[in-house]
């Protein structure tokens, strides 16, 4: 049974919004939907199909998978913070 439960679904939409400098209503007219959709998706009251988690992916330029996940999202600090060895690996 399927359903829209989007209790394990996270996203980083909000982020990926903010830093290309888009508005909800701007990516909402890029993708075809409602800028009230935007806010439901960011706020995980709503989860995308899969066309359109597609979509918000490729204004972004990045795999969906970047987007948005089953599992959370490491803390930004947290990859920030991370030491960076001598030759630059991680």
């Amino acid at each position: 049974m399927l359903n829209n439960d989007t209790a394990n679904l996270h996203n980083r939409l909000a982020l990926f919004r903010a830093e290309a400098g888009l508005s909800r209503r701007e990516l909402a007219e890029q993708v075809g939907v409602n800028p009230q959709t935007i806010g439901f998706l960011e706020r995980g009251q709503y989860g995308p199909s899969l066309e359109l988690g597609l979509r918000l992916a490729r204004v972004f330029g990045v795999p969906v998978e970047t987007l948005f996940s089953l599992e959370p999202f490491r803390p930004l600090a947290a990859s920030l913070a991370e030491p960076r060895s001598m030759t630059g690996d991680r």
